[in-house]
């Protein structure tokens, strides 16, 4: 798998943790199909994670992150300060990567 830039951002949900995954996904130029065969998942279940759904099994995330070659690290939340409270934005995430 080619080396890509991932930024460090803050993951405050499920959706902040799918907006970095599916916007891996699309970096890479892969299909939800060909995550799903990378990581021995559903497409369903990458289509379900993308969307946010709150129930996925964390087993199963970390498996599409180590596809994806996304790691994870935990840091006290006192001593994060550089990323802003809020959703984030897929669309200006994406725009950088296409400039």
């Amino acid at each position: 798998m080619e080396r890509c830039q991932v930024l460090r951002r803050q993951i405050k949900t499920i959706h902040d943790l799918a907006s970095v995954a599916r916007g891996r996904r699309i970096e890479l130029g892969l299909t939800q199909a060909e995550l799903a065969s990378r990581s021995r998942v559903s497409r369903d279940w990458v289509n379900s994670f993308e969307r946010g759904k709150r129930t996925v099994e964390i087993s199963l995330v970390f498996r599409l992150l180590d596809a994806l070659e996304i790691g994870v690290e935990a840091a006290d939340a006192r001593d994060v300060n550089d990323t802003p409270d809020g959703p984030p934005d897929l669309d200006a995430f994406l725009d950088g990567y296409y400039r």
